[in-house]
């Protein structure tokens, strides 16, 4: 299907938002009129641009508070339509959207509003220009889609439709079946929008949190399945009023924008793309830094040896168990410092890995490596991870370890006087700090490109505002990765990166690195008092935890012990003890980590 978006869910000027959208892959836009008005561009030189960009304009909107009102306001809409139609007809756009109205002197009379809007529906004519009655979720006497399209199919005139829009429908928990009943030559056309689901004024709802769709709480999905039903054949098009878009920058959010597209139309049927390929472990996690001392000291610390170094680069390899963390020294470091710059997840079909990325507009990375050097597929997630689809010691597929040469252990290097013995067992998550206006973004796509599961989005106590979390993982929980993102724009430079070690035996690895002069995050004593009082534990936990800093958590299914390091740069370790099948992360105790942190300064 055509795939179309709203001037207004981009930022900047109307030509940024056209070539935004154009870059993308949209076929067609929908323009805004104050963003026609705030233009320099007169509307046969948006036409031209929009052609010379391979973009139709599918759109123009809104007009409003057009029907049910006394004739003397009537006489002026006409007058003010008559003068938008003109444009309209500069323009090149031949579909308006007339939201039902919200005037005061609006009156509740169905007839008025069908004879009025077929008024108007013949002056568009004169134009060639169709009416879309749209019914706004707080219009004043018509607020659903059906009552909208009762007053359409009363009015019967060719050049009056219906437009329907997921907002408007799910916000208000419209069953969206009865849109099979609708003729679908007479839906003019279709807005899509998603939300999280929120309990407050739906006007500020829509305003300020819509987002794509995937991006929240809605069935979208199943209503664009009712629309299709229906018989329509138009253009599945975006609009999406939300604060943090509107601040981010156009292309992106363009490319986010036709990425929850391609996944919509895959999960309703047109689309075919290359089927999702869940990642089934993580290979390892590649730290770059300009200093590599500090980094290796916690490593040697918790227990890992260095076993190898790449052939061609500056890269070594750290390990104890399964858990694998590269040290990259090379020029193309951050400016920061110390910082999680790649993610290699374990995939069982590497190259289809590949494609079902590339096919969901994912950036595909070129790699600059020699000749015999593993050929690994990456791709850049929103925030600029790169993420490698491995197949470590699959027979028949290249193994990124062919690239690294063992080397000899040094009595002096750190981890050499740590027993063989190792405490840590693999990587359990990783955690990801976002851009601000991309943490939406970054969970759809974790999900829709490397198939992960999300979980439920929490808010966190933090000692200077809230923290966004949200995670997303695999069936089996062998992929683990925590979203984050502070509250405000600032926040996304202040809360570091993790990476979460898995230990049978916290206290015992907690030991372990202090006994190599590790550091770990002192916790409060405040915070043992309150477990004290949540918890029952054997004699002596408790004071064991206290002693080490280590937090305690408990679900349904199991317990969670885990502590901190201090932070280097801008990555911290964890170490972590699930027992039971315990499903979270320490969110509970949050709170506290990011005080201590705050406090101690990582």
């Amino acid at each position: 299907m055509r795939t179309s978006i709203a001037t207004v869910s981009l930022s900047g000027s109307l030509t940024e938002k056209l070539t935004a959208a154009s870059r993308a892959g949209f076929d067609g836009v929908e323009i805004f009129e104050n963003d026609l008005l705030a233009s320099r561009l007169a509307p046969e030189e948006v036409r031209e641009r929009c052609a010379d960009l391979g973009l139709s304009i599918d759109l123009y909107q809104p007009m409003r508070d057009m029907e049910a009102v006394p004739e003397e306001e009537f006489g002026r809409n006409l007058r003010r339509a008559r003068h938008k139609f003109e444009v309209m007809r500069r323009l090149g756009a031949d579909t308006v959207l007339v939201c039902s109205s919200v005037h005061p002197a609006a009156v509740d009379d169905d007839a008025l509003a069908a004879r009025q809007l077929s008024q108007l529906a013949d002056l568009a004519s004169e134009f060639g220009i169709r009416i879309a009655y749209e019914a706004l979720a707080w219009g004043r006497h018509v607020s659903t889609y059906d009552h909208a399209w009762h007053i359409v199919e009363t009015a019967d005139h060719p050049a009056l439709g219906t437009c329907l829009d997921s907002f408007h429908i799910l916000s208000r928990g419209s069953d969206p079946k009865a849109i099979e009943d609708i003729p679908g030559e007479k839906i003019f056309f279709l807005q899509l929008a998603d939300a999280p689901l929120l309990a407050m004024d739906v006007l500020q709802w829509s305003r300020h949190y819509r987002c794509f769709p995937g991006q929240g709480g809605f069935d979208v999905a199943g209503l664009v399945r009712h629309v299709l039903r229906a018989g329509y054949d138009g253009p599945l098009s975006l609009e999406v009023f939300n604060d943090v878009f509107r601040q981010a920058e156009a292309g992106p959010a363009a490319v986010d924008a036709h990425r929850s597209l391609l996944v919509l139309q895959e999960s309703v049927g047109p689309v075919e793309l290359p089927g999702p390929v869940v990642p089934t472990g993580v290979a390892f996690a590649e730290l770059v830094t300009p200093d590599a001392e500090p980094v290796c000291e916690v490593l040697g610390g918790l227990g890992f040896a260095r076993i190898a170094r790449h052939r061609s680069k500056p890269v070594d390899l750290w390990q104890q168990g399964e858990a694998r963390i590269l040290v990259n020294t090379g020029p193309a470091v951050r400016r920061e410092g110390t910082g999680l710059a790649a993610i290699g997840l374990e995939s069982p079909d590497p190259a289809g890995a590949a494609r079902r990325a590339e096919a969901l507009l994912a950036p595909v990375l070129p790699r600059r490596r020699a000749a015999d050097d593993a050929p690994l597929d990456a791709v850049a997630a929103p925030d600029g991870t790169e993420l490698f689809f491995c197949a470590t010691g699959r027979p028949g597929l290249p193994d990124w370890r062919a690239d690294f040469e063992d080397v000899a252990h040094n009595a002096t290097e750190p981890g050499a006087h740590i027993s063989t013995k190792p405490c840590v067992r693999g990587i359990d998550h990783l955690a990801l700090v976002q851009p601000w206006h991309q943490f939406d973004e970054a969970a759809l796509f974790h999900r829709s490109v490397l198939g992960l599961l999300a979980q439920e989005s929490v808010d966190v106590a933090d000692p200077y505002g809230l923290l966004r979390s949200r995670a997303v993982t695999n069936a089996d929980g062998s992929v683990r990765i925590a979203l984050s993102v502070g509250a405000a724009p600032s926040d996304d430079t202040v809360h570091a990166q993790h990476i979460a070690l898995a230990t049978d035996d916290v206290v015992a690895a907690a030991r372990r690195f202090l006994a190599a002069g590790g550091r770990l995050l002192q916790i409060p004593m405040n915070y043992y008092d309150d477990l004290a009082a949540r918890f029952e534990f054997a004699d002596g936990e408790l004071e064991t935890y206290r002693e080490l800093g280590i937090l305690y958590d408990r679900d349904a299914h199991g317990e969670f012990r885990h502590c901190y390091t201090r932070t280097v740069g801008r990555v911290f370790f964890e170490l972590v003890q699930r027992d039971g099948g315990y499903r979270g992360y320490g969110a509970q105790n949050a709170p506290v980590r990011l005080a201590a942190q705050h406090l101690t300064g990582g």
